[in-house]
């Protein structure tokens, strides 16, 4: 059984990356936490002041968990399956520590949240909350775009830095989820200059000893940024999902940022999954 962790804020956002998991993994058995985090900064005197009667643990612990046990009952009409079982999580602390927790507390194997983070705030770029849960928490990640429909993963992206090996704890990861979830994955070798890769010569064998199932396409692109080659493959090629090999911050920078100003939101148009090295 999978145990996979929800993010929820209560926005349409979460919402739909909630249910996007269900969809793909509908038939297996798995055990859903949903957690719904407060930051301690998130009530200040005036709100606590300003609730009258109302106890601090209603304001704090009993209305989320209301709202989450209600949101379970509302998917499971929705998605009438015995395979799934769910659990609610209300934590009042900071983001990543209470994702840590739930992580190992619950045995967790795969994080599953909206482009927006917990915050639902329009204003936050994508990395604020998203990429600080990839760089700190070591646990498989899937991220869904804001207002991404549903559909099966046929074809995945897989973007590989210069040092990135296809081999390792991650791509075997990749490897599993391509032959359960994909009938074809892409794989991007991209340098930032003309220079060989010390793993290009292997990542042919690799593809074919590794992903006998599923077919395959490789390329390599030099002296281009990897979120412009992304972006750019995804509108050409009919892409479902990213998977990304994390196993170095730069990596995330390159990805994710263009420029010191770039949005995390203009890079990604479909859903990314997250495996560390």
């Amino acid at each position: 059984m999978k145990n996979i962790l929800l993010l929820t804020d209560f926005s349409e956002n979460a919402l739909n990356a909630i249910e996007y998991s269900m969809n793909l993994f509908e038939g297996d058995r798995c055990h859903f936490f949903i957690l719904h985090v407060k930051s301690p900064a998130a009530y200040t005197t005036d709100d606590i002041m300003a609730s009258g009667n109302e106890s601090i643990y209603n304001i704090i612990v009993k209305n989320p968990k209301e709202e989450l046990e209600s949101m379970v009952l509302d998917l499971k009409a929705y998605f009438k399956t015995e395979t799934f079982e769910f659990e609610t999580i209300v934590d009042y602390d900071n983001l990543t520590a209470a994702i840590n927790q739930a992580v190992n507390v619950k045995s967790i194997d795969l994080i599953v949240m909206g482009t927006n983070g917990v915050t639902g705030a329009k204003e936050v770029i994508f990395g604020s909350n998203t990429v600080n849960v990839i760089r700190n928490i070591n646990c498989p990640t899937l991220v869904i775009p804001e207002d991404f429909v549903f559909r099966n993963t046929n074809e995945i992206l897989l973007p590989l830095d210069v040092q990135d090996a296809l081999s390792g704890k991650a791509f075997s990861n990749t490897s599993k989820f391509a032959e359960r979830f994909s009938k074809k994955i892409h794989v991007l070798r991209i340098k930032p200059n003309s220079e060989n890769s010390p793993e290009e010569k292997k990542d042919i064998k690799q593809l074919s000893y590794f992903l006998k199932k599923i077919n395959s396409e490789y390329h390599i692109v030099s002296d281009i940024p990897m979120n412009y080659v992304v972006d750019c493959y995804i509108q050409t090629h009919k892409i479902d999902l990213i998977v990304l090999l994390v196993q170095k911050e730069t990596l995330l920078e390159r990805f994710f940022i263009g420029s010191p100003t770039t949005k995390i939101s203009n890079s990604i148009r479909v859903p990314l999954l997250v495996f560390h090295a």
